[in-house]
């Protein structure tokens, strides 16, 4: 909300003088309601392995993060150019490899990585499109510079926490939502089944049919399963639902058999068909890999987008947009260090209680020191565990992420956040809805935004000044 010069940036103008209009009693009363909204709408996550509870209502901060339009182009302009990247990185491994040939990814880096699937060598995806649904983690380090954290190319949650949260905004804050011009949000989920309607293999003349296969009600994204089937008006089905006649998909229904064109799966590659993949996985739909090799069913996202959006391969982005757009990359790649090379390695044993420290593989913040906030015995541990195994870590310089105005415990203090932006690719182009997901770490002084790590989430407005 401040800029160096200790002075409220223009962004925030309405912002700040709405908080001076305020007391804590008239923010407490709406934080309520929020969460009442949460608990009444079952708006929930889960924690796997919490002796607490497994379901949780995300905290929810009332106070919107801002970003002007101008900001906001620029950014946007940006994440087309990451995700058109990440696309054709993976066309490329899968077929001709020239950035393997090339030396921009070390071969190993794919070869070794469990996310990539060698089955999908030379198959034909609907359209040529791998990632459908992008979610890039975007922090900002200084006023004028916006920093990929992350990139999500799998199945990336979080927009119905996204909309969720403008909900609340419209109705608790009409009087600040007001005096801004917003750019809406409420059209993402028919941007969303246009652009999976796009990629049905066939022209029939009638409308596809796209479903949500859901590993069911107990996977921490249910809800959101749910919540974008009932707003897409689509179905939402389990692999029990669905089955394989003649290399094409039916959905069972009380009318019959029912064909269906697109899949917006949220089931991981492992467990999507247990004749190619993990044989004991009751997930999945027995033959579905052969059906969609064959072309007869689209998969958002296609099977092995992982491969893309490790954190080894993130360190390579820079130079990946470079060789396949021939363009300089709009946004930034935070400095990492690469533990599988010796001299990284040895950089970061030196220096553990400056640095981050991550799984390759991990997410939702788990599997990651942070070394100014951790304990000798803490840092001893990952000391150990990268001598065992450095090609499963990446390191980064704790970041100076910036922070926004929150209302918490103690009153209005500001708070660490990053932002996951949501960009969907389709036949039909790109599309990435206004701002996206604000995640905030609650708890002062940290630097997790996750929600599995006590963070929760905020509006985002993008707004024209």
């Amino acid at each position: 909300m401040l800029g160096s010069d200790g002075q409220v940036r223009a962004p925030y103008t309405g912002v700040a003088k709405w908080l001076e209009s305020v007391n804590i009693e008239q923010l407490d009363r709406r934080r309520a309601e929020a969460e009442l909204f949460y608990r009444r709408g079952g708006i929930t996550f889960a924690v796997y392995g919490d002796a607490q509870g497994e379901e949780r209502i995300i905290p929810f901060d009332i106070i919107p993060r801002i970003l002007a339009g101008s900001e906001w182009k620029l950014l946007a302009k940006g994440l087309e150019q990451r995700v058109k990247t990440l696309n054709l990185y993976l066309a490329d491994i899968y077929s001709k490899q020239e950035s393997l040939k090339a030396g921009i990814v070390p071969e190993e880096l794919v070869w070794q990585n469990p996310a990539f699937r060698p089955e999908m060598t030379g198959v034909a995806v609907p359209k040529g499109i791998y990632v459908h649904i992008a979610g890039v983690d975007v922090v900002r380090i200084d006023e004028n510079d916006f920093y990929v954290l992350e990139d999500n190319a799998r199945t990336p949650s979080g927009v119905s926490y996204m909309l969720g949260g403008r909900e609340i905004c419209y109705r608790l804050m009409g009087d600040l939502y007001g005096a801004h011009k917003v750019a809406p949000i409420d059209h993402y989920p028919d941007d969303l089944i246009a652009t999976l309607s796009s990629l049905a293999p066939h022209s029939t003349g009638e409308s596809p049919n796209v479903v949500i296969l859901t590993p069911g009600q107990f996977n921490s994204a249910y809800y959101e399963h749910s919540f974008l089937a009932d707003k897409m008006g689509i179905e939402l089905v389990e692999g029990r639902d669905l089955f394989i006649r003649d290399e094409h998909v039916y959905m069972r229904t009380t009318e019959g058999p029912k064909r269906v064109d697109v899949i917006y799966r949220r089931v991981d590659d492992d467990f999507l068909d247990p004749l190619v993949f993990r044989p004991d996985s009751m997930l999945g739909v027995p033959g579905l890999f052969n059906a969609y090799a064959k072309g007869n069913v689209a998969l958002a996202n296609a099977i092995g987008t992982g491969a893309a959006d490790d954190k080894a391969i993130y360190a390579h982005m820079p130079e990946l947009v470079k060789f396949f757009l021939g363009e300089e990359p709009i946004l930034k790649n935070v400095p990492t260090w690469t533990c599988r090379k010796a001299d990284d390695l040895a950089y970061v044993l030196d220096h553990l209680p400056e640095l981050v420290v991550k799984e390759v593989h991990g997410s939702g913040g788990y599997g990651m020191l942070v070394g100014p906030q951790a304990d000798k015995a803490m840092i001893a541990q990952f000391r150990d565990r990268l001598k065992a195994n450095p090609a499963n870590y990446i390191a980064q310089p704790t970041l100076a992420l910036s922070s926004c105005p929150s209302f918490v415990d103690q009153g209005i203090a500001p708070r660490h956040v990053d932002l996951r932006s949501f960009v969907l690719t389709g036949a039909n182009g790109v599309k990435i809805v206004p701002g996206g997901l604000t995640r905030v770490a609650l708890r002062e002084g940290s630097l997790v935004v996750n929600s599995s790590q006590g963070g929760g989430t905020k509006d985002t407005w993008v707004i024209d000044l």
